[in-house]
């Protein structure tokens, strides 16, 4: 039986991509910052752990309750919506403190038992922002786009040892919480000068006839990066995402 640690277990895509290999009968390690004990179904292979992605201390004891897994998935982070000029410098630090270098600390603390191994599987969960330039979202774009680059580059360094690197992008969800996850972090908005701007993206976002992505379709991207050998390096992951990654690759 195989195991996979999934990092921003609370919501959103990381518990529906819990709940999807549950439902698949792997052991499954759920983490999240704030523990909660409470959203996902009690199972004799599931264990629950605490992890903040930005504490060195935090990922070490995590990594060391977790014990040997198959599968690593980063998927922890949040989003930040800001002109660029209004986004404040602690504001761009703390998303790539999450985003990015979160992603690559626990990535660099798993890596020493896959490639002792030879086999594992690393699945970077990034966003469909990085096929297709936005506003008001340069910071976590760039976040994003880091991860993007970072993945790809691994990927070749780790191919000899039998350890698999894949990225799942996906696109809008509005049926998560990614949206009130983000507007603590929401700058500027009222700022005269990007008024017209603002009320542009939000009318597009409010447009419902516009294809989104639900979290199902972000669990089944995971399952097959973690579990098909011939996926390609980046999956896109729902209506949204697929479309723009065919743009993208016009």
């Amino acid at each position: 039986m195989k195991t996979i640690l999934i990092t921003g277990c609370s919501s959103g895509f990381g518990l529906e991509t819990a709940r999807y290999f549950l439902a698949r009968d792997w052991q499954v390690i759920a983490t999240m910052r704030t523990l909660r004990n409470d959203v996902l179904p009690p199972s004799e292979r599931l264990r629950v752990l605490a992890l903040d992605v930005t504490d060195p201390q935090s990922i070490r004891k995590a990594v060391e309750d977790a014990g040997p897994i198959d599968v690593l998935v980063n998927n922890a982070g949040f989003g930040v919506a800001s002109p660029v000029e209004l986004t404040p410098q602690a504001t761009v630090h703390q998303v790539f403190e999450t985003n990015t270098f979160g992603t690559i600390a626990l990535t660099q603390a798993v890596l020493p038992q896959f490639r002792q191994r030879k086999a594992g599987v690393v699945v970077n969960v990034t966003s469909s922002v990085t096929l297709k330039a936005l506003p008001l979202i340069a910071s976590y774009s760039a976040s994003k786009a880091a991860v993007n680059a970072f993945t790809e580059s691994m990927a070749l360094e780790l191919e000899p040892f039998g350890v698999r690197v894949r990225l799942v992008l996906p696109g809008r969800s509005p049926e998560t919480r990614f949206g009130d996850n983000a507007r603590p972090h929401m700058h500027g908005f009222d700022h005269e000068a990007y008024a017209g701007l603002v009320k542009q993206v939000f009318a597009q976002l409010q447009d419902t006839s516009a294809p989104t992505t639900q979290a199902l379709d972000v669990a089944e991207a995971v399952w097959r990066a973690a579990t098909d050998p011939s996926s390609p390096m980046r999956i896109p992951a729902g209506a949204d995402a697929v479309a723009w990654a065919a743009e993208a690759a016009r």
